[in-house]
C-alpha cells in the first residue's frame, strides 16, 4: 500500500498533464483562428477603405480662359474639387448601407449631376467672352478606383459603376432623413403615395423670346424627371431600408431638378436678363398621398 499510493499519484499527475496539454492546445488553436479572422476582417476593411472615386481632370481640357472669366471659372473648378471630396467622404462613411447598386445610385449618380451643372457654368462663363468650349459634359461621369469590386461583393458599398448600372433602374440619393419620408418601400409604393414637386413654370414669369425654346425644353425635362421618379417609386416595393425613398428617389430627383433649374437661369442670363430669384428652393420634392 505504501508503494501504491505514490504510483496512483503519478498516474493522476500524468492524466492531469495530458488534459492540461489538450486545453492549452485548444486555446492556442482558438487564438490562431481568431487571429486569422481578425486579419481577414482587417483585410476586408482595407479593401473597402482602398476604394476611392476618381473623376476626369477638367482644367487640362479647357481652352485658354479669358481674363474676365477666370475668377468665375476658378470658383467652379474649386467647386468640382469640393464635390469630389464630399462624394469620397460619403463613400468612406457608407459601408453597409443600401443594396448592390448603392454606390452608383447614391453617390456616383448625384455626383455626375452636380458636375454636369458645374461644367455647364464653366462653359457658359468662357462662352460669354470667347468661343464656348464643347464636350465638357463627357467629363461629368466619375468611377471607383482601388478596391471597389471587393467591397461591392459584400454589401454594395463598393459596387463598380458598370455592374451597378447594369443591375437595376437608376436612382441616386443625397441626404438621409428620418423614417417619415424615407419609410422605404413600405411608405412608398405600398400606400398609394406619389411624389409632388413645386411648380417652376409658375414662378418664372416673363421669359425673353430668345430664351423661350430652351426654357420650355427644361420645363419639359422637369416633368420627365418627376414622371420617372414616380415610376421608380411605384416599382420599388420591397427595396432598400428605412431611408430608401429619400436616398434613392427624392435625393437624386432634387439633384437633377437643381441642375435643370440652373440651366433655366442660365438661359435668362444669356439674353442679358435676370432670372427670377429663389428658383433653387423649388428643387426639393416630397411624398404626397395619392
Amino acid at each position: 500500500m505504501s508503494r501504491g499510493l505514490p504510483l496512483l499519484h503519478r498516474r493522476r499527475i500524468v492524466v492531469a498533464g495530458v488534459i492540461g496539454g489538450i486545453t492549452c492546445a485548444s486555446v492556442a488553436v482558438g487564438a490562431a483562428m481568431a487571429g486569422q479572422d481578425d486579419s481577414s476582417g482587417s483585410g476586408k476593411a482595407s479593401v473597402k477603405a482602398a476604394s476611392t472615386i476618381s473623376c476626369p481632370a477638367v482644367e487640362g481640357s479647357l481652352p485658354e480662359i479669358p481674363a474676365e472669366a477666370k475668377a468665375e471659372v476658378d470658383r467652379n473648378l474649386a467647386l468640382l474639387d469640393t464635390q469630389l471630396a464630399e462624394a469620397n467622404k460619403r463613400l468612406s462613411t457608407s459601408q453597409g448601407e443600401g443594396g448592390p447598386n448603392f454606390v452608383q445610385n447614391a453617390i456616383l449618380g448625384p455626383l455626375a449631376d452636380k458636375r454636369k451643372s458645374t461644367l455647364d457654368r464653366i462653359a457658359i462663363s468662357i462662352g460669354r467672352r470667347a468661343e464656348k468650349p464643347t464636350g465638357l459634359d463627357a467629363l461629368a461621369e466619375c468611377t471607383l478606383s482601388g478596391g471597389g469590386a471587393g467591397a461591392g461583393a459584400e454589401n454594395g458599398a463598393g459596387a463598380s459603376p458598370t455592374a451597378a448600372a447594369s443591375a437595376a433602374a437608376s436612382a441616386d440619393p443625397a441626404a438621409e432623413t428620418g423614417a417619415d419620408t424615407g419609410a422605404g418601400a413600405d411608405a412608398g409604393a405600398g400606400s398609394g403615395q406619389t411624389i409632388s414637386c413645386p411648380d417652376v413654370a409658375g414662378e418664372i414669369g416673363d421669359v425673353p423670346a430668345a430664351a423661350k425654346a430652351e426654357v420650355d425644353r427644361n420645363l419639359a425635362l422637369l416633368d420627365t424627371q418627376l414622371s420617372e421618379a414616380n415610376k421608380r417609386l411605384a416599382t420599388s416595393a420591397g427595396q432598400g431600408g428605412p431611408n430608401f425613398v429619400q436616398n434613392a428617389i427624392l435625393g437624386p430627383l432634387a439633384d437633377k431638378r437643381k441642375s435643370t433649374i440652373d440651366r433655366i437661369k442660365i438661359s435668362f442670363s444669356r439674353q442679358g436678363s435676370t432670372a427670377p430669384s429663389g428658383l433653387d428652393a423649388l428643387a426639393g420634392c416630397s411624398l404626397a398621398s395619392g
